[in-house]
C-alpha cells in the first residue's frame, strides 16, 4: 500500500511532492535542503551546518514513516560545488558511522533556495 508520509517537523514540501513515500516495507524520501522547519527559511552557515540540518530533516520524515537513518540503503547527495564534498562527507560519516549505505554523489549547478547540499534517501522499515 503507497502511504503518504508528511511531518511538521521536518521543512513542509516546496512543490508538488510529499515529503516520503512508504511502499509496503520501503520509504523513498523526497530529496531534503538545510531548511529550518520552524521558520521555514534556510539555515545560514557553511557546508558542515548545512549538511547537519539536512540529515537532521532526513532523520524526522523517517521517524515519521516508521523508519530511521540506520535503516537507510541508499542516498543520492546532490553538492552545489564538488569542492564541498570533503566537509559534507565529514558531518555525513556522523550520522553513518557504522555499515553506511550505498551513495551517490553528484555536482549540480544550482539548487532550491541556493542550498549548498540536497540529500534524498530510500530506507527500509524495520521488521
Amino acid at each position: 500500500m503507497r502511504t503518504v508520509i508528511h511531518t511538521d517537523s521536518a521543512p513542509k514540501a516546496i512543490g508538488p511532492y510529499s515529503q516520503a513515500i512508504a511502499l509496503d516495507q520501503l520509504v523513498f524520501c523526497s530529496g531534503q535542503i538545510p531548511i529550518d522547519p520552524a521558520t521555514g527559511n534556510l539555515i545560514e552557515g557553511d557546508i558542515g551546518a548545512q549538511t547537519r540540518r539536512v540529515l537532521h530533516n532526513l532523520s524526522a520524515v523517517l521517524e515519521a514513516a516508521g523508519s530511521s537513518l540506520q535503516h537507510v540503503v541508499k542516498t543520492t547527495v546532490f553538492l552545489q560545488s564538488m569542492n564541498d564534498f570533503a566537509a559534507m562527507n565529514a558531518v555525513y560519516a556522523e550520522f553513518f558511522a557504522d555499515n553506511p549505505p550505498a551513495r551517490s554523489t553528484i555536482e549540480v549547478s544550482k539548487l532550491p533556495k541556493g542550498a549548498l547540499v540536497e540529500i534524498e534517501a530510500i530506507a527500509v522499515k524495520p521488521a
